[in-house]
């Protein structure tokens, strides 16, 4: 039997989308165990959870450090020291040095509140239904050092209503991200999902257009 996937996971709020990866494992979904919870901000729900689970967890301040390059070699450096196999920023709001996360590049992804390349960056909701787009939705990738740039693995949609305003919408979407993030991570677990130069790789081919999340199950286009 193969041993559980090693997640570090750097998250800079509540934490909703960790306690996603949590539930997906004690429902026997995900074979993880997480090593590190990592935040920039001393009072992320991310880090209560960590402690009530048991899970390592420690916070590094942006302001204890002279530049954003200096404090996120800080960080990657507590990272690694975890020895994981998967980083997993899971409502992380730095952008991070370029530097910084090329080793990683290949073993770190993101879940971002928006159907990809749509909406990099913030306010996804607002700009989304300003636009008078039909549907938004969340899209797991690849990081890269192109600020929500990398390779797209997967994607949920959802219909935007009539009646949607920003705040509507992103607790609409919550949920879906939280379908939608562990069921990534669980083929990542079982080696069916990786990063190779001639882009994301599903059971050893190319992945052509993203994977869609229907039914609760990730599912080819």
């Amino acid at each position: 039997m193969p041993s559980p996937l090693r997640i570090a996971v750097l998250a800079s709020g509540r934490g909703s989308n960790f306690a996603a990866l949590l539930a997906a494992r004690e429902r026997g979904e995900l074979a993880a165990e997480f090593v590190l919870v990592a935040s920039d901000k001393p009072d992320a729900g991310a880090l209560q959870l960590a402690q009530l689970a048991g899970v390592p967890h420690c916070v590094l301040e942006p302001k204890d450090y002279a530049t954003r390059r200096d404090y996120d070699f800080a960080v990657f450096e507590r990272i690694a020291a975890s020895k994981p196999d998967l980083l997993v920023l899971a409502g992380y709001m730095r952008i991070i040095d370029g530097d910084a996360l090329k080793p990683w590049v290949g073993r770190m992804i993101n879940i971002h509140p928006s159907l990809l390349p749509k909406y990099r960056g913030l306010h996804t909701h607002r700009r989304a239904i300003k636009a008078g787009d039909d549907e938004h939705g969340a899209s797991v990738h690849f990081v890269t050092a192109e600020l929500d740039g990398g390779p797209v693995i997967a994607q949920t949609l959802l219909p935007i209503g009539a009646g949607d305003d920003e705040h509507a919408l992103a607790e609409r979407l919550l949920p879906l991200e939280h379908q939608l993030l562990p069921a990534v991570v669980a083929w990542i677990a079982a080696d069916r999902l990786l990063l190779r130069e001639e882009g994301v790789m599903l059971d050893g081919e190319v992945l052509r257009k993203p994977l869609r999340m229907r039914d609760g199950k990730l599912v080819r286009q």
